[in-house]
This record gives C-alpha cells, sequence and structure tokens, in this order.
C-alpha cells in the first residue's frame, strides 16, 4: 500500500497517510488471497471478493517491482479467474487508477473491457469487467 500511496501522490508520503488508505479500504471481506511465489520469497499477491454473486471483484493485486514483466501479474490473474469460476461467478470487476498504466494495459490484454465506474473508492478512477 505504501508504494501505491507513495506514486498516487508522486512522493514518499508519511505512514499516518498510508495507514489511513488502510483503513479506507479495509480487506476483511476478500473470501480468497492468493499469493505468488518465486523459489521461497513472495513476489505477488491478489485477492477475490465475493461482491454481487454472480459478480466478483478483483482486489489487492500487487507484483513486486523486482518480479515485473516476468509474468506473475498474468499468473495471478488466471488463478484468480480460476478461483472465480469454482466459486461459479459468472464476471469479475476491478478498479484502478489512471498513472497506473502498466495495470490498464495488461487488464486490457487478458479480456477486460473499460467500464463506467462500478464504485467509490478514494484511489479508483478506471473500471474494468470480464466475463467468465
Amino acid at each position: 500500500m505504501t508504494e501505491i500511496v507513495d506514486r498516487y501522490h508522486g512522493r514518499p508520503m508519511p505512514a499516518s497517510l498510508v495507514d489511513q488508505a488502510l483503513a479506507d479500504e479495509p480487506a476483511d471481506d476478500i473470501a480468497v488471497l492468493l499469493v505468488a511465489y518465486r523459489d521461497e520469497d513472495a513476489v505477488g499477491c491478489v485477492g477475490l471478493r465475493l461482491a454481487e454473486p454472480p459478480v466478483g471483484e478483483i482486489t489487492k493485486m500487487y507484483v513486486r517491482p523486482s518480479a515485473r514483466r516476468t509474468g506473475v501479474a498474468r499468473e495471478l490473474l488466471a488463478a484468480v479467474e480460476d478461483e472465480a469460476r469454482r466459486r461459479e461467478l459468472r464476471s469479475l470487476r476491478l478498479d484502478t487508477r489512471e498513472d497506473l498504466t502498466e495495470a490498464r494495459a495488461l487488464y486490457a490484454a487478458c479480456g477486460y473491457r473499460e467500464v463506467a465506474a462500478v464504485s467509490s473508492r478514494p484511489f479508483a478512477d478506471h473500471w474494468f469487467v470480464k466475463d467468465l
């Protein structure tokens, strides 16, 4: 979350602002949290919320900088989509930001289409949906 907050503001931010962002976006309703490992190191994660079944929501998608551009994000997306199908969800939605151009390109390349706003989170200004 520190990287997300810092990048949003374009500079390192105080820990109190990161703590506030965590409080504003609790993760206590995540049904599944998947973690990607390379060797024995955690290099990424993605969460799945059961938003409004049969719709799920991807959240907490993150890949460490050292593992970016190695396919980890695509593997995480495929794994969370498989988990959503196991739970009989028919579509997944997610939100991201304007400045996260790499994330937006990844979602589009993986079959997600941009849609009108489906949430009002403070760090979201782009929304995507994918039919499973």
